[in-house]
């Protein structure tokens, strides 16, 4: 029996063996099943089991398997010995790999999602025991290969051909290796992604699948319980209401609250339940935009001014919920369609000369930048948490950027006017706005991105087409 509980990797990736202390005394044994400390610590998936099963086998030669799941599992027995084996069904390089040990009650087995599963009881008696971390479902099929597969090689200690192995006539009949179809890897899903974000996100992960309020409903919870998240391992929330003035009337505020507040509220409890990661994307509007040097850091408490910053920071407080989660937080995005460059940009050309406030003060933010640094913190594994991002510059305010718009359109600067935040208002029904939008971009640069310069990003979208855009 092991000594001292100790993990190992095998050929398989993912698989590991866990050997664990047994305690014996005249009484019997005692040993740690799952340890969710002690094994993480070691390397172990935090996998989140939802389930635990028994298989009891009467005699020696009970063989099962070989199948695989869309979930991961912890083996082990907890009376016998089991000779287990394994073979790789994801896609991928490993696909085929295989790797057997004798499990006693000293040895359990992590066995990621896609790794097909077969066992042989080499005792009378032997009861399997194994974990899982999301529940079967009838109306799927999942990958199974023959015990007797010739590629894979199994040594089955008892032959399968002889009258001691027992095998279930389903498991006789699943296929040979080359006959199965490779278990897809769980992919990214990416919701709203008719908006600028979401069609930026699109283009940064060519192989999400996209979802917009055509296909999920995502203010419906019956239509949520039903998506087939077991699917998706990443979910990147880009649906938000963002019309900053609408929110503030009757049905805007409902809207806002629905979208920014209870989708994201319910998200993070599909993204617990389902174990995936969620990526969501918050607003300098929650802060109230007073001087902070630096700029606002990830920590700052929230202090929205109206409902469109309320209706978020209430939904980054649900997201932030979430055990696997990244908030991105951003200020003055810029993608395609309608926006303020590209209003200023219409503007030069025209030969007009507007007014544009130059007391609110922050960082334009690119969609392209905000997409890459989403891809940069999933890639990397960055710890979860709030992450501040804009494209990197020196602080403007808007007016100073309608200015350098104008001067890269071949106007003169000088043709922006200023006025106040108060005399742009009169006489409009706007929501308040921070003042100071500047975001400290610190922590991200310490997990190792390197943002695009605000003004090299400007000139490279002002060089793009700009046909139909008002």
């Amino acid at each position: 029996m092991a000594a001292s509980l100790s993990v190992a990797g095998t050929p398989i990736p993912g698989l590991l063996v866990v050997r664990s202390p047994v305690h014996i005394d005249a009484r019997g044994w005692f040993k740690e099943v799952w340890h969710r400390e002690k094994m993480t610590a070691l390397g172990v998936p935090d996998f989140g089991p939802v389930q635990a099963n028994l298989s009891y086998n009467a005699r020696r030669g009970a063989t099962r398997g070989i199948h695989a799941e869309p979930w991961d599992k912890f083996v082990t027995v907890a009376t016998g010995r089991v000779h287990a084996a394994w073979v790789d069904l994801r896609e991928g390089e490993s696909f085929g790999a295989t790797y057997d040990v004798e499990i006693d009650p000293s040895v359990a087995v992590f066995v990621p999602r896609g790794v097909g599963n077969a066992y042989q009881a080499l005792e009378d008696g032997t009861v399997y025991t194994y974990l899982v971390n999301d529940h079967w479902r009838s109306d799927r099929t999942y990958p199974a290969v023959n015990l007797a597969d010739s590629t894979a090689r199994i040594p089955w200690p008892i032959s399968l051909d002889s009258g001691e192995a027992e095998i279930s006539d389903k498991d006789r009949s699943n296929p040979a290796l080359g006959e199965v179809s490779a278990m897809a890897p769980r992919r990214t899903l990416i919701l709203g992604s008719g908006g600028q974000l979401g069609r930026a996100l699109a283009a940064t992960f060519p192989h999400a699948t996209l979802s917009d309020s055509h296909k999920l409903d995502l203010t419906d919870r019956a239509a949520l319980a039903k998506f087939p998240w077991g699917d998706y391992e990443v979910v990147v929330n880009a649906a938000a209401f963002t019309a900053v003035d609408e929110a503030e009337e009757p049905v805007g505020r409902r809207a806002a609250w629905a979208l920014n507040g209870s989708v994201p509220a319910a998200l993070a409890e599909v993204a617990d339940r389902h174990r995936l990661t969620l990526v969501h994307y918050s607003t300098d509007y929650v802060f109230d935009g007073a001087f902070i040097e630096g700029g606002h850091r990830e920590d700052e408490a929230f202090s929205p001014l109206g409902v469109y910053g309320q209706s978020k920071a209430a939904g980054d407080l649900a997201v932030a919920t979430v055990a696997r989660h990244y908030i991105l937080r951003t200020s003055w995005l810029i993608g395609e369609g309608a926006n303020f460059v590209r209003t200023m940009q219409r503007l030069a050309t025209e030969g007009k000369s507007p007014s544009v406030v130059d007391d609110q003060i922050g960082r334009l933010t690119f969609v392209d930048e905000l997409s890459r640094a989403t891809r940069h913190l999933l890639a990397v594994g960055a710890t979860p948490g709030t992450y501040n991002v804009t494209n990197p510059g020196p602080p403007m305010s808007w007016a100073e950027i309608a200015r350098r718009v104008f001067e890269l359109s071949g106007r003169d600067p000088a043709d922006v006017v200023s006025t106040t935040t108060e005399e742009y208002g009169s006489g409009r029904r706007l929501a308040p706005r921070p003042r100071w939008s500047v975001l400290s971009l610190d922590k991200l640069g310490s997990t190792g991105f390197t943002g695009t310069d605000a003004d090299l990003a400007l000139r490279v979208y002002l060089s793009a087409p700009t046909a139909g855009v008002p």
